[in-house]
């Protein structure tokens, strides 16, 4: 395969959420002051402080050190926080800057740590990985869960090389068909009391919008008959601080809403290793209907009579002209879910109410 050529996240915006994961408080990104903005903008509704050292021309030049105390010297004054990050950008890298000794030098009295990446470093997990590796040579999280975490990105690399959004050389963004078809199929085999099976497989956050699927698919069970067999991720045990944070307040909000998962496999962050486990899971319920919410491709042999749901219009196109001709998009989701803390309706889901409730 040639060379990827669509935009898809570099490791700087990688390292930047991975440290948002991990509850750093601030994020200096040393770089121009555009480096990042849009990430930056939703990490920031997100609760975690990002900064950046507004690196200039003259600063290409005779250095960046002086922007960058200047800049740690503010955080102090501004938030006062307990952690700081320091991430790298191609700027900074090209010219060398030693940002340890800028750190010594602002001396800000609090744990500030340096992440070393860039965004020409390959794959957006290298920058997590890296991220990973400071916070913790900094004490931030433990050896052994920054190792476990870099085999999970390592696990999700491989997959999206094999199936996922860098499998093909281009893959333009899509909208997709409607939510109807797909949610009139859904309320068609509960009404002929048939089995649905939904399994989601969601990353991160975006397990916020995607629970959503599991809640229409049960209130449609219960208006049209049927019966349905639920799998999620949604271990609040595994990952790291925040992340664990996003499981529990889910399955909390699930629990209020009357709902019961019938199996949890893993955690937000073990997307792409517990396929398996979720597969042989539904195979034991015997479905006649399988919906796959969040990241469907991380669900080892998926049919092309399966409906397919996920939030990346590149990926959606990468299904639809794979011949999954069930498969919809609930675009835009990421935007939806920063700093939400209870489960946000699709319109998958709302479709299948409305469908249900005649």
């Amino acid at each position: 395969m040639s060379a990827v050529i669509h935009p898809r996240p570099n490791p700087i915006v990688a390292a930047l959420y991975t440290l948002r994961d991990m509850d750093v408080e601030v994020s200096v990104i040393h770089g121009p002051p555009g480096c990042g903005f849009m990430a930056a903008r939703m990490l920031e509704l997100a609760g975690m402080r990002v900064v950046t050292s507004g690196m200039s021309e003259k600063d290409l030049v005779f250095g960046g050190m002086k922007p960058l105390v200047e800049t740690l010297k503010t955080v102090k004054e501004r938030f006062n926080p307990k952690t700081v990050a320091v991430v790298g950008t191609c700027s900074s890298m090209i010219i060398g800057d030693d940002v340890p000794a800028a750190i010594r030098a602002a001396d800000i009295g609090c744990n500030v740590f340096h992440v070393d990446c860039h965004a020409c470093m390959g794959d957006n997990t290298r920058g997590a990985v890296k991220a990973l590796e400071a916070g913790r040579d900094a004490g931030i999280i433990s050896s052994e869960e920054a190792h476990r975490q870099k085999q999970l990105l390592q696990a999700a690399t491989k997959m999206e090389r094999a199936v996922g959004l860098t499998s093909r050389e281009y893959l333009p963004p899509a909208q997709g068909p409607t939510k109807l078809a797909v949610c009139m199929r859904i309320a068609r085999c509960l009404r002929e009391g048939k089995k649905v099976a939904v399994v989601m497989l969601a990353k991160k956050e975006l397990a916020y919008r995607f629970a959503d699927v599991l809640l229409a698919v049960d209130e449609a069970r219960r208006e049209l008959g049927g019966s349905t067999f639920m799998v999620a991720n949604l271990d609040p045990e595994r990952g790291l601080p925040r992340i664990r944070g996003y499981a529990k307040e889910i399955s909390e909000d699930l629990v209020d809403r009357g709902f019961r998962i019938d199996k949890v496999v893993g955690g937000l962050d073990e997307y792409a290793v517990i396929g398996e486990e979720m597969r042989v899971a539904v195979e034991g319920f015997g479905p006649d209907l399988l919906i796959l919410a969040g990241i469907p491709h991380a669900y080892p042999g998926m049919s092309r009579e399966d409906i397919l749901i996920t939030d990346q219009p590149r990926q959606l196109s990468n299904y639809l002209s794979s011949g999954y001709s069930h498969a919809v998009g609930e675009i835009s989701s990421h935007s939806m879910v920063m700093n939400v803390h209870k489960i946000v309706s699709t319109e998958t889901g709302d479709t299948l109410r409305e469908i249900a409730k005649g």
